[in-house]
């Protein structure tokens, strides 16, 4: 049910691929609650996935761009700016690839021209889009910027490789930018740790259907699914959280405080 929370509100929403992304689901959420939006993402990922699909359906506009590539940055910035009549009130930061997922690395033998890869796309992306639209004065005060994150920045979870550096890298730069960004301009800017969400991406990495079902026995809620995580996003995007900034904030069902449950304990006991 639409409440027209983000009626007004203009953004730009990173990394929508399929009908399976966060970034998908934010998109549809935004456009019920009467926002506004560029939708972007690399130009090979947009050749693999449904954007334009997602377009049509939001009457949103695609605007092609590199995350890691300043000058794809600088025209993506200006252009959503200019194409939707005023200064962004929200982004949507969700990128995250690592070919050393890909090609089946184990993490201490990690490619390191892969490792920079990574670091790149799925952490320092998100640095040189926030520096971007502070050098353009793009966002408006009292903004807010998103980006997704996932425990394995806090815990070591083997298989998930040097993502789990990436994310750590992520959350250090939402608090550091938050920190400069709030002080100049009162934008607020956080991450979202959610649960393991079957996703293009989370499907990639090695014990996936394993994980997730341990996730769901260890989460006194069960893992939020992709919709409540894009429920969430709309509630930071709004008004109604204007004083949450610099945050790491966990959509997880329960399990990132959680030491073990019955579920769980059950599975070892004697047979």
């Amino acid at each position: 049910m639409s409440t027209n929370i983000l009626k007004g509100k203009r953004g730009i929403i990173f990394g929508a691929l399929n009908s399976q992304s966060i970034a998908w689901k934010v998109a549809e959420r935004a456009h019920e609650e009467g926002a506004t939006f560029v939708l972007t993402n690399a130009p090979i990922a947009m050749r693999m996935g449904e954007i334009k699909t997602l377009a049509e359906k939001t009457n949103s506009e695609i605007i092609p761009a590199d995350a890691t590539n300043l000058e794809d940055l600088d025209n993506l910035v200006t252009k959503s700016v200019e194409r939707l009549g005023g200064k962004i009130d929200f982004v949507l930061h969700s990128i995250g690839m690592s070919p050393n997922v890909r090609k089946g690395k184990k993490y201490t033998e990690n490619d390191y021209r892969y490792y920079m890869q990574t670091m790149d796309v799925s952490a320092i992306s998100f640095h040189k889009t926030l520096a971007t639209c502070m050098k353009h004065d793009a966002l408006s005060e009292w903004g807010s910027v998103i980006a997704l994150s996932y425990i394995a920045a806090q815990r070591i979870f083997p298989d998930y490789n040097d993502m789990a550096d990436a994310k750590s890298l992520l959350e250090s730069i939402a608090r550091s930018f938050g920190y400069h960004y709030g002080i100049k301009k009162k934008v607020r800017i956080n991450t979202i740790s959610q649960s393991p969400t079957v996703t293009t991406a989370g499907q990639g990495i090695k014990g996936f259907k394993e994980f997730i079902n341990f996730s769901e026995q260890m989460s006194p809620l069960g893992n939020a699914p992709a919709l409540a995580c894009a429920d969430y996003c709309i509630a930071l995007f709004s008004d109604l959280t204007k004083y949450v900034t610099m945050q790491n904030l966990f959509h997880d069902g329960g399990f990132a405080t959680t030491g073990v449950t019955q579920k769980v304990i059950e599975q070892f006991g004697d047979e």
